[in-house]
């Protein structure tokens, strides 16, 4: 009852996951990752210990291929479950249990993979796909946000629309980009609402939180309002308003 798209940034090296669905809090439930590890999606009838474990194979160095075949075979609900996975080299693995609903399946491309279920058909996936590869030329959480619209233009979940979200795992084990609509009639209208948002100040004061780079992060108080002032008028200036 969800379709979701998991992708390494080439560009950057930053792993994020971008999900829609006719259900409540959505970005609660289905995405899962890390800096320099790689990103989870689990869906269908969730499993949240996919996520759990997934990121725990995912710190060992396993590959996609091998934390599928270990999650789905300690799953004895694995037949309702979907699941898909990118490491930390890029590679993507996916898997869809044999009771889930139709339109359900996966497509996959070079460091991204698109996957979904209860959904109004396979152009779905394949127009997120297709949207995603199409726009290069953007910054990766856009990427992925232009990747579901096109989705949801192409029927998206076949019962409707209720929430959506995007998590971006720019190098730290905490996510650089967390956005959420848990619930709202036209979620991914709100989500890039929400996304224009978080630029203004969210995303900066993010950046200049502690890290493993840098413990202390910013502390003071009038060179952080500079660092975030001057991010969001640039960033502005890069995105106008259409």
């Amino acid at each position: 009852m969800t379709w979701s798209i998991v992708a390494r940034d080439a560009a950057t090296g930053a792993y994020g996951v971008a999900v829609s669905t006719c259900a409540f809090a959505v970005g609660a439930r289905v995405p899962y990752g890390g800096g320099r590890i790689g990103a989870i999606a689990t869906q269908a009838f969730v499993n949240p210990l996919y996520g759990i474990d997934g990121l725990r194979l995912l710190q060992e160095g396993r590959s996609a291929v091998e934390i599928i075949a270990t999650l789905t075979a300690a799953d004895e609900g694995r037949a309702h479950r979907q699941l898909h996975v990118i490491d930390r080299d890029g590679k993507i693995a996916s898997h869809t249990g044999a009771a889930c609903i139709d339109w359900c399946g996966a497509v996959d491309g070079p460091q991204v993979s698109v996957a979904g279920n209860m959904l109004a058909g396979p152009e779905v996936v394949q127009e997120t796909l297709k949207a995603y590869i199409a726009s290069s030329a953007l910054d990766f959480d856009e990427r992925l946000l232009v990747a579901l619209e096109a989705g949801e233009k192409a029927g998206g979940d076949k019962r409707g629309k209720q929430s959506a979200a995007i998590r971006i795992w720019a190098g730290e084990p905490v996510p650089s980009i967390d956005i959420r609509v848990d619930d709202h009639t036209d979620p991914l209208k709100e989500l890039r609402r929400l996304w224009r948002v978080a630029h203004q100040r969210s995303v900066p004061f993010q950046q200049a939180s502690p890290s493993r780079g840098r413990p202390a992060g910013v502390t003071d108080r009038t060179e952080l309002d500079r660092l975030c002032t001057e991010y969001a008028a640039a960033w502005n200036a890069r995105h106008p308003e259409s």
